[in-house]
């Protein structure tokens, strides 16, 4: 493997600043390491000329002066953001063969600033999923092994490809979706930083959809620095996202102090949960002390309402979903099966064939919760619930400036681990839903190593739209654990 692909992306912008680097140069090594790392199978589609292409035309730009944000910085995005010309196939069986027209808007914020695509990563279909094996293209491989075992693991989800990507150093960075935990689940299960934005800090068009009032963007790098600096790339207000909040976006590298003295520290009470590892509590109490030595101040807080939030959420993100999948019909775009046969023989015979059994489930699941005579009661009763779990939050930023919780109830489980048993797969959300329901940033940073030398990773929850402080206590948190560890794929 290059040299070049174990650099973080802060070091390579600033190689490529200084003129020590080129971007065709980090290119090549990188679009090598996609290449080498197939047997992860953490793209979906590979884009090596195009990356090639794009690479050439920053070499130029800079040239001319023209330098942006992430000038020459090679990229992997996840397959739910539409690329214009590319397969975007959100995972599922029912969009094969789509090439969308035009440019998700954090996609081309991204090219505006002159980032380059290695190609289009795997995720669970439709980004329903915490393990990235409901993709219809086969579950991605999670880059790192068990100390005692070569059991094959999953890297988490639904952005599992693009974390096995960062983490197996194809890629400097990745783009992730995060709905109920789906960008720092699977951080943690590889080894990276995973970070959620406020919802609405970047926009949703172009995004193929899943549950609209909670999915929302964000970067999947190796070091803090790292999303900071692409999260400022990402963000940005979008008049065609009625969703996107108008804020101007800060210089979140700039909040990188290392300072944290005098910050409160809040530890929800509820997140001890019945049950949790010994290792998951330790590495916990860990950060803890770490944030302590480094001046914050670490209290207890209550959320009551957290033991309602996996049951809110898989009402209310299963009905979004039933709403917004409704699209899929074999009519215009994507799969088309029984194309001869009458319009609703085609809707079932095409919907039947391209949606997977998780992707049957949630819509099942949501259209029953919407249904007329069930919606008071569940529906409307979730959406009530969701606004004390939001009221919990913003009693306790009365007394914290952030919360402190592990990331995931366990490392990284092995492939085709509980996928007979949906509601031990849901409960892998159980620490990164609440913030979802309440719209709040979230960043988890890899803090340690289990037994058995798999990364686990702590979370931090700010208020919303303060990025910044999440970013600085994060980067704190990061050089506490000095986290160096390599996955087996990478070492070998």
């Amino acid at each position: 493997m290059s040299e070049l692909t174990r650099i973080s992306l802060a070091e390579a912008r600033d190689l490529l600043g200084k003129k020590e680097l080129s971007s065709k140069e980090l290119t090549e090594a990188h679009a090598a390491a996609v290449e080498a790392a197939r047997p992860l199978n953490a793209f979906i589609t590979e884009t090596p000329d195009r990356a090639l292409a794009m690479a050439e035309a920053s070499d130029a730009r800079r040239a001319r002066g023209e330098a942006g944000l992430l000038e020459g910085i090679p990229l992997a995005i996840k397959d739910l953001f539409c690329t214009e010309g590319v397969l975007t196939t959100a995972g599922s069986h029912i969009l094969d063969g789509f090439q969308p027209t035009y440019e998700s808007t954090v996609t081309a914020n991204l090219w505006r600033e002159g980032a380059v695509l290695l190609g289009k990563t795997n995720l669970d279909e439709f980004a329903m999923g915490s393990s990235n094996m409901t993709s219809h293209y086969g579950g991605a491989e999670n880059p790192w092994r068990r100390s005692d075992s070569n059991a094959k693991l999953v890297p988490g989800g639904s952005s599992g490809g693009s974390a096995a990507a960062v983490a197996a150093r194809c890629a400097l960075g990745a783009t992730g979706t995060d709905t109920g935990g789906s960008i720092r689940q699977p951080a943690s299960f590889s080894g990276i930083v995973g970070l959620k934005p406020t919802y609405g800090r970047c926009s949703r068009w172009g995004i193929v959809a899943f549950a609209s009032s909670l999915d929302q963007a964000g970067p999947m790098t190796r070091t803090v620095r790292d999303a900071a600096i692409m999260l400022r790339a990402m963000a940005g207000h979008d008049p065609k996202d009625s969703t996107s909040v108008d804020r101007s976006v800060p210089d979140y590298e700039a909040a990188l102090t290392g300072d944290v003295k005098g910050l409160r520290i809040g530890v929800p009470k509820e997140y001890r949960v019945d049950g949790m590892p010994a290792e998951i509590e330790a590495i916990w109490q860990q950060g803890i002390d770490w944030l302590t030595a480094a001046g914050a101040e670490v209290r207890e807080v209550s959320l009551p309402h957290t033991k309602y939030a996996l049951p809110t959420y898989y009402i209310i993100a299963p009905a979004e979903a039933s709403s917004n999948l409704a699209r899929y019909d074999g009519v215009r775009y994507g799969l088309r099966e029984a194309g001869d046969a009458p319009l609703v023989e085609m809707y079932e015979a095409t919907r039947a064939a391209g949606f997977g059994e998780e992707v049957k489930r949630r819509l099942l699941i949501g259209t029953y919760v919407l249904s007329a005579g069930y919606y008071d009661a569940y529906y409307n009763k979730a959406r009530q619930v969701r606004s004390l779990i939001a009221r919990d939050f913003a009693e306790a930023y009365n007394h914290v400036d952030l919360l402190l919780t592990p990331t995931a109830p366990s490392a990284a489980f092995a492939m085709g681990e509980k996928m007979d048993d949906p509601v031990a797969m849901y409960l892998n959300d159980v620490f990164t839903v609440p913030a979802s329901l309440a719209g709040l940033p979230g960043i988890s940073v890899p803090a340690g190593l289990s037994a058995d030398g798999l990364p686990l990773g702590l979370q931090l929850v700010g208020r919303a739209f303060d990025e910044e402080t999440v970013l600085r206590a994060g980067g704190v948190l990061e050089a506490a654990a000095a986290f160096d560890a390599m996955p087996a794929f990478v070492a070998a």
